[in-house]
């Protein structure tokens, strides 16, 4: 999907500890059951060269398939054909990673034809949130920030990021808001953070509220930097329909509203620390435990860490 070919570092060290080597470009791969992440990757790449036989072959829709308003977010038929004619499997699945993911991937199958051989996952195939889960703040202050990839759909109008992050607040930290350094569109009441070049760790340390709101033509999968809020022990606020993913975990809210939202909670410190640890007994849903429970028996029994 990105330049390079280097291993995702969570990637990385999840094979380490597994004693799993990385093959790259193997002519072919064969298994009981072969997964395959996000097809999206093939509308970068025409040819797929590899092979790929099994009695079951899912491919995990990290990609939403369609956009608000129902326009398609890539060319997904291009990238399912190449998927079927590089696969001889019994069974050909799609793997939704949320709810609303998978209403996109079902509205795009019910106006395509040539796709009846892919059948559509019956329980969502969740991200593994297993972060590191932090105490929230006893006295929360307005400190606000959002991160992201850098890229324009991530994120929603020049006005309603004035909204999120006003000039009143204590602190607006933005990692990922590169776009964002022209003299025109340039906050000084903003911290603007070069993407990946913070460590996350450090950049929740100096928030209290993560606001996270995107283009309206863009609309996250499942919304994974939400749940690293969560973890890190902050109130998370987003749109009504990316936080339906979390139950009640992340705040729905409007960006005109997100003002009010964090002085309630200023106002009532109780109420912010309550909310947070709520929110990370949520997060128990996407953990290891749960995945291995509704899927272990698809995949096989996985293996444990090396010693």
């Amino acid at each position: 999907m990105f330049r390079g070919k280097e291993v995702a570092p969570v990637l990385q060290n999840a094979l380490d500890d597994l004693g799993i080597p990385v093959v790259w470009d193997a002519p072919h791969v064969s298994a009981d059951t072969v997964v395959l992440h996000n097809p999206a990757f093939l509308k970068f790449d025409p040819p797929f060269a590899m092979r790929i036989f099994a009695r079951n072959f899912i491919v995990v829709t990290h990609e939403n398939f369609l956009r608000p308003g129902g326009y398609e977010a890539f060319d997904a038929g291009h990238c399912l054909k190449l998927l079927d004619s590089a696969c001889l499997a019994l069974r050909k699945t799609l793997a939704p990673v949320s709810s609303h993911n998978r209403t996109t991937i079902a509205d795009w199958l019910a106006t395509r034809s040539g796709f009846d051989n892919w059948s559509l996952l019956d329980t969502d195939w969740h991200n593994i949130c297993d972060f590191p889960i932090l105490t929230p703040t006893p006295a929360p202050l307005d400190r606000r920030g959002r991160h992201s990839r850098p890229g324009f759909e991530k994120f929603p109008s020049l006005e309603q990021l004035d909204a999120c992050f006003p000039e009143h607040a204590i602190a607006n930290v933005i990692v990922g808001g590169d776009a964002f350094r022209h003299e025109s569109t340039h906050r000084l009441h903003w911290t603007l953070v070069p993407f990946q070049s913070i460590e996350i760790d450090k950049y929740f340390e100096m928030i209290d509220f993560m606001v996270y709101f995107t283009a309206p033509t863009w609309r996250e999968s499942f919304g994974r930097v939400l749940a690293e809020g969560i973890a890190a022990g902050k109130v998370v606020i987003s749109d009504p329909d990316t936080a339906s993913v979390f139950d009640g975990a992340v705040i729905p809210s409007r960006p005109a509203e997100v003002t009010a939202v964090i002085s309630h909670f200023i106002n009532h410190p109780k109420r912010y620390a309550e909310h947070v640890l709520a929110a990370q007994a949520k997060l128990a849903v996407f953990s290891a435990d749960a995945f291995r429970a509704t899927h272990g028996a698809m995949i096989g029994d996985l293996p444990e860490a090396a010693a």
